[in-house]
């Protein structure tokens, strides 16, 4: 019988204190819009982001980091090839990570790669809910990256392909929904305004993975990263006027996060 409830602060900042105090190195293969907001996001949470994308390199580099990040949004054949270097070598060391199929569903392309990517086995699967429906194998949707569905109408499937892949899926939306199939944990929180801010999704894929690292179970790392990001992006949006000074106003928020405030 699956359960479904909040998420409680006290055990978000336990898990963001752990994070602080292990300071993950996170290696990110993810796409061009997004690289330097991840970056700044990883950053701001305490963790230290890598950018490591040759072909040549980012297998060895994923053994070395403790968490992995890959993210399809601009895929290109040589991205694809040094993404299953890095999920093979991370899958062989032990090494958690996270798959974004940013766009899954809209074309053939990253449809396939995102499908091939899936063969290494990623410890959490984060999308919006149409990108998790095409994942789940529902037919394509979407508007380009942007979702044409709602988070609770993709709960059903995630938790199938949570259960028929072993992983945790994590569905985004007005409200998040985590599940490992049998569990589901709703986040609700965070700022409509949000979404006018680009690479915010493909950044919590990045701090997901590096809750990986730190926390006790995929499931709570997940859990863990979308519960920080409502929380900073409700605080955020106390201040911020529009989607620039908001966007800043996020990442301050995730630095100075100490939950228990709220």
């Amino acid at each position: 019988m699956s359960t479904e409830r909040l998420w409680p602060h006290p055990e978000l900042a336990a898990d963001l204190s752990a994070l602080r105090r292990k300071a993950p190195l996170v290696h990110c293969i993810t796409n061009l819009v997004a690289d330097n907001f991840t970056a700044n996001a990883l950053l701001a949470v305490g963790a230290s982001p890598a950018m490591v994308v040759a072909e040549e390199e980012a297998g060895g580099f994923a053994a070395l980091a403790q968490a992995l990040l890959l993210n399809v949004g601009t895929v290109t054949p040589p991205d694809a090839r040094a993404m299953h270097a890095a999920a093979a070598a991370a899958r062989a060391a032990g090494r958690p990570w996270v798959l974004d199929p940013v766009g899954a569903g809209a074309l053939p392309y990253r449809t396939r790669v995102v499908a091939e990517l899936l063969e290494h086995r990623p410890a959490v699967i984060r999308g919006n809910a149409s990108e998790i429906l095409a994942v789940a194998g529902e037919a394509a949707g979407g508007k380009g990256v942007d979702s044409t569905a709602g988070s609770a109408e993709a709960l059903p499937r995630a938790r199938e392909l949570a259960t028929r892949l072993g992983a945790v899926v994590a569905v985004s939306g007005a409200v998040d929904f985590v599940t490992d199939g049998e569990e589901v944990f709703s986040v609700p929180g965070g700022n409509p305004l949000i979404t006018r801010v680009t690479a915010v999704g493909c950044a919590l894929g990045a701090v997901i993975a590096a809750f990986l690292a730190a926390a006790p179970s995929p499931l709570r790392a997940a859990v863990a990263g979308s519960a920080l990001f409502k929380l900073a992006a409700g605080r955020a949006g106390r201040t911020a006027r529009g989607p620039g000074s908001l966007a800043t106003a996020f990442l301050d928020q995730l630095f100075l996060a100490g939950v228990e405030k709220d």
